[in-house]
């Protein structure tokens, strides 16, 4: 923002220091002054001026983008008194109504807080002085009729942007704030043509648009030198719609820029200063009253604020009455002595809690007075997170067996939602911000699924997992679980098991089996003992962290190997397609008893060569002592007993 040397000290009436003390000043204090230039005339005195360009940090902007703003911060810094000019007592107001001149309508508060507007007939539109030319000059605008500069002259003093129509211009003497309508247009000053729609706002009247709100004026009630009647606005728009607006029709202007930052609404009564201005530069004639349309009033906050809690946050003791100096120059009035209530005004929208309070302090006061010193603390180590060190592990375990990890989103769409799923057990956002995203995701494979038919386009082999929060919805509460989600393409459900074991097993989970399933998306149970941890089927597998992180061990148990010699036999068996694996592994170890170490299933065989609805299994069974030498009838007669069991509890055939 170019601000001029000249300016500042009109407003507050004192000596400033010289324009680089008064730079450096200024960037001690959280404003940084990128430039300070000389300048030509900007007085009708013919004094040499400066030009500051000082970059207004945003939490700032509300308050500071303009000659006032600054000269507030100078005179808190320098402790010189200022007092701004009521111009509204000032005015000569004629005895006819502007309610005589024209009608405003505000179609939507939440995008146009307040809107106030003056009359003023008989103007005479021609050159600005020339201390106004100039002074616009320096902060570089461009001088065009008095009436114009004027409304510019008192932005860039007040940080409130004004507009002046010509009111014999405007269609059946009628201003409506609205969004602009499908397919309509609008010519800037400048010629320009701008398609608008319904997210920008307008200021139109019965016709059409006369004004781009809060960025861009339009051709047709223009300040012309005919205009003799003119209605002058000062508004307060929604800095949302604002910023929105001059993306889209990437138009910024002066305007627009502090629109863009949030205005006090109470700044819209500098109105007055413009109306007096035109009163005295232009001999207009102001009409009686002002249209304010201003539902919601903004009041000045109040915070309370402790004097102990100033010397704690900043860790430096600031006197009680240095606090109460600088929290007064700075504009906030106080009530009480140790625990003060402090009203702010409305113009310093950045401060909201007893913190911000403290931080103004510390800024006027002087952080580099503040002496820096190490903290005291102790160190405590950490306690120790179960669920991050095997989180850690689990990843490690898995990329080491060739998958790479995924990062979803918490969110699915209808799309990723089961047909057969039941919907009253999803947890259905009430504002979802697209089709996409509506509902909490109830299990990780959805999106591992899309991750697989997108990188399968690309890939011959793709191995994906997940560790992520599923949501799901218990009664009326919303049940939230950490899951372990795994994919596997080409997709082999024996593959997949084997990775749950190596897994398992890696983790030291051990008597880990599954219990078979028929449903649609389920083909077994993976179980540790009687914990349920997850499910497998053909495409992947589900497995419940939480239940993982507290199963999984780092303790291990150490049996010394037998130093006697195993000795291996072979057993095959027909079964009905029906029998599971396991059920024959356990008929084989209780008959076996203790010297049986080990039972493999080394051949499945379903076809042509055994009858229909039946299989061929085949294990190898090892046989081994810790304290003898086994011989070969003792495990004969084990062999035995073990094809006896099988053949009169299991009734299967065992194949000789």
């Amino acid at each position: 923002m170019k601000v001029s040397y000249n300016w500042l000290q009109d407003l507050i009436g004192k000596k400033l220091p010289a324009p680089d003390k008064l730079a450096d000043l200024l960037t001690f204090h959280s404003f940084e002054v990128e430039e300070v230039k000389k300048q030509g005339p900007a007085s009708s005195a013919g004094k040499k001026d400066w030009v500051l360009d000082i970059d207004v940090l945003p939490n700032r902007a509300h308050d500071c983008l303009s000659h006032q703003g600054i000269v507030r911060e100078i005179s808190v810094l320098l402790k010189y008194p200022f007092e701004l000019i009521d111009y509204s007592k000032k005015i000569k107001e004629n005895s006819k109504s502007i309610n005589d001149l024209i009608k405003i309508e505000v179609k939507d508060s939440n995008l146009c807080p307040r809107y106030m507007a003056r009359a003023i007939i008989d103007v005479k539109v021609g050159p600005s002085p020339k201390w106004i030319q100039e002074r616009l000059k320096v902060c570089g605008l461009k001088s065009i009729n008095n009436i114009v500069d004027i409304a510019n002259y008192v932005m860039l003093e007040t940080g409130q942007p004004l507009h002046a129509f010509d009111a014999d211009k405007i269609d059946q003497k009628t201003l409506i704030i609205r969004s602009a309508k499908k397919e309509e247009k609008i010519i800037t000053l400048e010629k320009e043509r701008f398609d608008l729609d319904k997210n920008i706002l307008v200021i139109a009247d019965t016709e059409k648009p006369v004004c781009i709100a809060g960025i861009k004026g339009g051709q047709g009630p223009e300040i012309d030198s005919k205009t003799t009647k003119v209605i002058l606005e000062a508004a307060n728009f929604n800095p949302l719609i604002i910023r929105k607006a001059s993306q889209q029709l990437k138009l910024r202007t002066d305007a627009s820029w502090r629109f863009e930052n949030e205005l006090d609404p109470n700044l819209t009564e500098e109105i007055n200063m413009a109306a007096y201005l035109i009163q005295e530069i232009a001999k207009g004639k102001i009409l009686k009253g002002t249209i304010d349309i201003y539902p919601k009033k903004v009041y000045p906050k109040k915070i309370g604020l402790d004097m102990d809690k100033v010397d704690s946050l900043l860790g430096v003791k600031i006197p009680e009455k240095e606090i109460k100096s600088i929290l007064t120059r700075l504009g906030f009035e106080l009530k009480g002595t140790k625990k003060l209530q402090v009203t702010i005004p409305t113009r310093r929208l950045d401060v909201s809690i007893p913190e911000d309070l403290i931080e103004e302090v510390g800024r006027i006061y002087g952080f580099e007075k503040i002496p820096s010193q190490l903290p005291d603390a102790a160190l405590i180590p950490p306690e120790k997170n179960e669920d991050l060190i095997y989180q850690n592990k689990v990843k490690d375990i898995l990329t080491n067996l060739g998958f790479s990890e995924v990062y979803n989103y918490s969110l699915i769409g209808q799309k990723e939602v089961d047909s057969d799923q039941n919907k009253s057990n999803l947890i259905e956002l009430l504002n979802p911000i697209s089709q996409e995203q509506k509902y909490m995701r109830p299990s990780l494979m959805p999106l591992l699924i899309k991750n697989v038919m997108e990188n399968k386009k690309y890939f011959d082999e793709v191995r994906l997992f997940e560790i992520g929060r599923v949501f799901q919805k218990n009664k009326n509460k919303v049940i939230e679980k950490k899951k372990l989600g795994l994919v596997l393409f080409p997709s082999n459900f024996y593959r997949l098991k084997g990775i749950i074991e190596t897994l398992l097993n890696k983790l030291r989970i051990s008597n880990v089996w599954y219990n078979d399933k028929s449903g649609k998306d389920i083909r077994a149970e993976v179980k540790a003992g009687n914990d349920l941890l997850g499910w497998v089927n053909d495409d992947g597998f589900e497995i419940d962290f939480e239940k993982l992180v507290e199963l999984a061990t780092e303790e291990r148990m150490y049996l010394p190997p037998s130093k006697y010699p195993s000795m291996i036999r072979d057993i095959s068996l027909l079964v009905d397609q029906g029998t599971k694996v396991v059920e024959v592994l356990n008929l084989i170890n209780a008959a076996g008893g203790p010297l049986v170490i080990d039972v493999e299933l080394f051949d499945m065989y379903e076809g042509k060569e055994v009858m229909d609805n039946m299989k061929s299994l085949a294990f190898h069974i090892i046989y081994q002592s810790n304290d003898h030498t086994l011989t070969d009838k003792e495990v004969n007669k084990l062999q035995d007993k073990i094809i006896k069991t099988l053949e009169e509890e299991g009734g299967w055939e065992v194949r000789k």
